[in-house]
């Protein structure tokens, strides 16, 4: 029979389920196995205590900085390290109609030493964990994408959930996350990751990784990119050395602990995220600062004070209790359930006539205005809200016929640590608005974006002075970046055609 070693932790929330921890003896069994859980006695007696698991995390977060200061060369801490991410569109097919895409932004990261090891990641504001596939995985889904291979590198170590090394040929924890329809399951080791070729330019730190030996098909299968790292706060990680941002900020490799991350509203430039500060040449005003929601809980959150859509002011909210949650791993903007249905009706729209052809986002509509603590509005009109293609609705009795534009949002489930009031500003807030997350002040910034010349030359300056002479920019692989596409499966111009509904 299995061992198992389960704990009970923190990380949850309204896009992953809790993880679960168990120790396995070797040969890992099929995923199919890993929900058979011991209960009762057994279990009690194998569950570490509260006070052991606080007493572990305080010993990691004093003993982990002196081992990293040693494992990495010394990085200047001036370096801000952008990133170029790549765009992939996904299509939403509805009775053979694409009626949308999922979109996904990720860029590159380096593992191992002294031949780093390059995946292509999300950088994802709502989780707080780093994964890749392990080169054991040998699924058709892990097929597709780039693997981690242990034994190229020299820095990495096989460890347990509690940070320990592995002993000779002990039984390994193994841990299974969910991420939304998809889910991992893996084992731990501590690696080497760095943000640019180079530890002389920064970004380098010693993490605990998790390498996937099993990856579900949705999503992976149908996305490019080959792992997540987390960037959500140190809280929403199982272990302050899972946390990239906390080893970031420990190490000193950096000039603050900020990054700043930018949406390009053109296929044809790049969107960015940067890591030791912001970039200046993407905003149009100053950032304006919103402090962090209950930090403790390790998400991105701010208050709201009210949303109004078309003049409106919204019921829900009136109370101040809703919060939002920036999350750069949604492509949508999250509503929460109980006002689902009156926002599709308030946002809904009817279009004169019966077009063949049509794009929803170039047809007037209602603003929606979220209104933050601070009394910072951040605003969305119809381009930035609508589902591209209209629908058709045709009645069977009469035969008339109605166009009508709709919303594209996100129902968000309500949740026992954020409450039933929580909304997601995701893409289409994360798009018009450029963010910036320090996690050392525990505060958002938000601005305006400033979009760039679709013909590229302003996409990437090297050694810049944004940040002053004591603050150059460095630009991660320019080069590269110039080369592979920056947008992949992108949607036709044309509009599209109303989906035909029946009713």
């Amino acid at each position: 029979q299995d061992r198992l070693k389960r704990t009970p932790l923190r990380y949850r929330g309204y896009r992953t389920n809790p993880l679960r921890i168990f120790r396995r003896r070797r040969p890992t069994p099929s995923m199919s196995s890993m929900r058979v859980f011991t209960t009762g006695a057994a279990a009690s007696a194998l569950r570490p205590t509260r006070l052991a698991l606080q007493l572990a995390a305080a010993i990691a977060v004093l003993r982990w900085p002196l081992a990293a200061a040693s494992d990495l060369a010394a990085a200047s801490p001036s370096a801000v390290v952008t990133i170029p991410l790549d765009k992939q569109y996904v299509p939403v097919v509805r009775n053979g109609v694409t009626v949308a895409h999922k979109t996904a932004y990720f860029g590159q990261v380096l593992l191992g030493a002294p031949q780093p090891q390059t995946f292509s990641v999300v950088f994802d504001t709502g989780s707080g964990h780093l994964f890749l596939p392990a080169a054991e995985c040998s699924s058709a889904t892990c097929a597709q994408h780039r693997r981690y291979n242990r034994s190229a590198s020299a820095s990495v170590e096989d460890i347990n959930n509690d940070g320990e090394p592995v002993q000779g040929d002990e039984d390994r924890d193994e841990v299974s996350v969910v991420y939304g329809t998809g889910e991992i399951l893996g084992t731990f080791v501590r690696e080497q990751v760095c943000l640019s070729g180079s530890t002389s330019d920064g970004g380098c730190t010693k993490v605990r990784v998790v390498l996937a030996s099993e990856m579900s098909d949705e999503p992976f299968g149908a996305f490019r990119f080959d792992g997540v790292v987390g960037l959500g706060l140190e809280s929403l990680a199982l272990d302050p050395e899972f946390s990239f941002l906390g080893q970031l900020g420990r190490s000193g490799s950096l000039a603050q602990e900020r990054f700043g991350y930018f949406l390009s509203q053109s296929d044809s430039v790049p969107s960015e995220i940067s890591f030791g500060g912001h970039d200046a040449r993407r905003v149009s005003s100053d950032l304006q600062w919103e402090p962090v929601h209950r930090p403790e809980l390790g998400y991105w959150q701010v208050k709201i004070r009210s949303i109004s859509v078309g003049g409106q002011p919204l019921e829900v909210c009136a109370d101040g209790s809703c919060t939002a949650i920036a999350d750069t791993g949604t492509s949508l903007l999250g509503v929460p359930k109980e006002a689902m249905r009156k926002m599709h009706v308030q946002l809904a729209r009817k279009v004169p006539g019966d077009p063949e052809r049509l794009d929803c986002r170039h047809f007037e509509g209602p603003q929606i205005v979220v209104e933050l603590s601070s009394g910072l509005q951040l605003s969305l009109g119809p381009e930035d809200y609508s589902r591209p293609t209209a629908m058709r609705v045709t009645q069977n009795s009469t035969g008339r016929t109605q166009v009508v534009c709709r919303a594209s949002l996100m129902p968000v489930d309500p949740d026992t640590a954020l409450g039933p009031k929580a909304w997601i500003l995701g893409e289409p807030v994360l798009r018009k608005y450029y963010t910036a997350y320090d996690w050392g002040a525990r505060q958002i910034g938000f601005a305006p974006a400033r979009q760039p010349a679709e013909d590229g030359t302003s996409a990437h300056v090297e050694d810049t002075t944004f940040f002053s002479a004591q603050e150059p920019m460095v630009v991660v692989d320019v080069a590269a970046a110039a080369q592979r596409p920056r947008a992949e499966s992108t949607p036709t111009n044309e509009a599209p055609t109303p989906a035909q509904v029946l009713i």
